[in-house]
């Protein structure tokens, strides 16, 4: 991978994020694929014509045993992969919980009005939103939105924990955008929040939104 590929501020913008999160909120970071030149326009790395996610997701199997917390490795794997996604495996210092954004936004201003805590939550391209939690929530989102009323799938809610990861801002994803914050990490939020706080917001909203939808279907 070249760095004359990927444009410099871009480069640049990736390899700072990566090193700010490890050093600044000890996270985990990982290198995944990148946008390449291809006939005029970018593809991702991987090579798949019909990649679902162009220039932001793992590069294999056994990916997340590259992730690494320090600031040095962070900036030496980012110089060696010039504008590679930045990924944060779950399941290590924050699980999160994801969401369609539409829910996302209506649960965020509620859970601000009735002043709970938040940690940092991201918004995708694709118009979802991942709300950061303490480890441990992916294995009870989907009993926590069931003793709420709700099922977790038929909503749009997911837990995403071990195994799993969340895409950082700035990687951009394919030519549709960059991964963004809906609420930036700052020292306000450095202590997460534990699921069991957020849950019933976050269900109320995806059950709002869903119900919504499927009322515009119909009509």
């Amino acid at each position: 991978m070249e760095a004359a590929q990927v444009p410099r501020q871009r480069v640049e913008q990736l390899l700072d994020a990566a090193v700010r999160y490890t050093e600044e909120r000890h996270w985990d970071v990982c290198p995944g694929t990148w946008l390449e030149p291809s006939g005029g326009g970018r593809r991702c790395s991987c090579g798949e014509e019909a990649c679902a996610a162009p220039g932001a997701h793992p590069t294999g199997e056994g990916w997340a045993d590259g992730a690494t917390g320090s600031g040095a490795a962070a900036r030496r794997m980012w110089t060696q992969r010039p504008g590679a996604a930045v990924l944060l495996p779950t399941g290590r210092a924050f699980d999160a919980v994801d969401v369609p954004e539409s829910a996302g936004f209506l649960a965020l201003a509620r859970m601000e009005r009735m002043s709970l805590p938040l940690g940092p939550v991201t918004r995708t391209p694709d118009r979802r939103m991942q709300f950061f939690v303490l480890p441990g929530a992916a294995a009870k989102a989907d009993d926590l939105v069931r003793r709420a009323g709700w099922n977790a799938a038929s909503i749009g809610l997911r837990g995403v924990g071990e195994g799993g990861y969340v895409v950082a801002p700035p990687t951009r994803v394919g030519g549709v955008g960059a991964v963004q914050w809906a609420r930036s990490p700052t020292t306000a939020n450095r202590w997460l929040p534990e699921v069991e706080e957020l849950i019933g917001p976050l269900a109320y909203a995806c059950g709002r939104a869903a119900a919504d939808t499927r009322q515009k279907r119909l009509s």
